[in-house]
């Protein structure tokens, strides 16, 4: 018969081989493969679960107990939805959102976001290594001692790694966001009643839960979050898959709230029992102590430490992007400082900064993550509104905009969000004046 190996074989079949070894190549090392597919989506909604998302969560489950966990399968709906379609901008066009909001949307528009995304993510990055020297607290280490060293490992591992490399960091960072599933278990929470309360909305005319109702979509869904993951996408280059982009940004969104819900069983389990209150995640670290032991405040701590250093890497970067992206600059985490000085030179700026601030004595972290909430709440709409105006832009996406039926739901959240995030600017500008709702 002879050897028929080297018979020419049809194209659809040959295709169809190269599948096949593709698969058997990712099956035969097992799960832990799969993890190259995740990335921006994943990062980007973890970095949301950071000191300030974790202080709010925490006093969601300190002062409602578990009342309010039909919020986050909302949340995550909306969170997908938005991740997703910065993720595909990302992947179809190869650009950042500043790069497409000042082509396609003017120079004003582009400014406005630049500079304030700047101020409002400045402040957020200071409140990160708050957080960082809070968490190093709880375990004896002065935050003088901490900080530091934390800020110059997070700058080392930005500025001397390739993008894949860094990618590979954060993504490892995300493990230690599971200290909060471990710290909500050894709370002993009545999984029946959790249970209940997540597919059972309810509701209560009560100030102070309507302010954390929407402080919860305004720390989950922020502005940098969608910076980052279309700009990470897009220095991806030819690597970004638009199906792997969008598995990667729905189960980051889903992890994420997951964490984001243990949080709030864990504290609600304990503190709302209690009635124990609190105002930082520390606070609630600390408080944890007493009411479900001492493993329980170490694994929430070390929840803590790892949100903080996740989001004080993943802010500078988005900040950076987007001014870099906004006025033609060189960009990206694989370039060096003479490559991209301006870039890298930013992102070491905002680690300086932020760093130096939060040691400084005497800080009020509460008055400054109000500040910069009201920042970001005026820009969350000006994103999300230009998010959608660009993702069904066929000049800009081809074939790839948004269908019917996921505009409706993609709209739908815009209008939630934008309506919440404006309450919530109005509540905390009030705040600010001694004046309540």
């Amino acid at each position: 018969m002879g050897d028929r190996s080297n018979v020419a074989k049809p194209p659809l079949e040959l295709a169809a081989r190269s599948r096949r070894e593709r698969f058997a190549r990712r099956f035969s090392v097992g799960p832990l493969a799969y993890l190259g597919l995740l990335g921006p989506g994943l990062i980007a909604a973890n970095a949301g679960n950071d000191a300030g998302g974790v202080a709010t969560y925490a006093s969601v489950g300190a002062e409602f107990g578990y009342s309010l966990l039909w919020v986050m399968v909302l949340i995550t709906v909306s969170l997908a939805l938005v991740q997703e379609m910065a993720a595909r901008m990302g992947a179809v066009t190869g650009k950042g959102f500043s790069d497409l909001v000042r082509e396609q949307l003017g120079v004003r528009v582009a400014a406005f976001v630049i500079g304030t995304l700047l101020v409002a993510n400045a402040g957020l990055v200071v409140s990160e290594f708050v957080g960082i020297g809070a968490a190093a607290e709880l375990f004896g280490i002065s935050r003088y001692v901490a900080v530091p060293p934390m800020a110059l490992l997070v700058w080392w591992l930005v500025t001397r790694g390739s993008y894949r490399r860094v990618e590979k960091v954060f993504l490892a960072m995300t493990f230690l966001f599971f200290a909060y599933p471990i710290a909500a278990i050894l709370a002993r929470p009545d999984w029946a009643e959790v249970g209940r309360q997540v597919v059972r909305p309810s509701l209560q005319l009560d100030a102070n839960y309507i302010t954390l109702f929407i402080a919860m979509v305004g720390t989950t869904i922020t502005p940098y979050m969608q910076l980052y993951i279309q700009s990470s996408v897009a220095e991806r280059g030819a690597g970004a898959s638009i199906r792997e982009a969008r598995a990667d940004a729905y189960f980051g969104a889903v992890f994420a709230d997951l964490i984001s819900g243990f949080i709030i069983i864990a504290t609600g389990a304990t503190l709302f029992v209690a009635g124990t209150h609190i105002e930082t995640a520390a606070d609630a670290a600390r408080a944890l102590r007493p009411l479900a032991g001492e493993y329980a405040q170490i694994v929430f701590g070390a929840g803590l430490f790892g949100a903080s250093m996740l989001a004080a890497a993943v802010l500078p970067l988005a900040t950076s992007y987007t001014v870099t992206e906004a006025f033609g600059f060189e960009k990206g985490v694989s370039r060096t400082f003479r490559e991209a000085p301006v870039f890298l030179g930013l992102f070491t700026g905002l680690i300086v900064v932020g760093a130096a601030v939060a040691l400084l004595p005497g800080l009020n972290v509460i008055r400054l993550l109000v500040f910069t909430q009201v920042l970001n709440g005026l820009l969350l709409p000006v994103v999300l509104v230009s998010i959608l105006r660009l993702v069904n832009d066929r000049d800009v996406m081809g074939a790839h905009t948004n269908g019917r039926v996921y505009n409706l739901l993609a709209w739908a959240t815009v209008a939630a969000v934008v309506t919440l995030s404006t309450i919530y600017l109005l509540i905390t500008v009030l705040g600010l004046f001694g004046l309540e709702i």
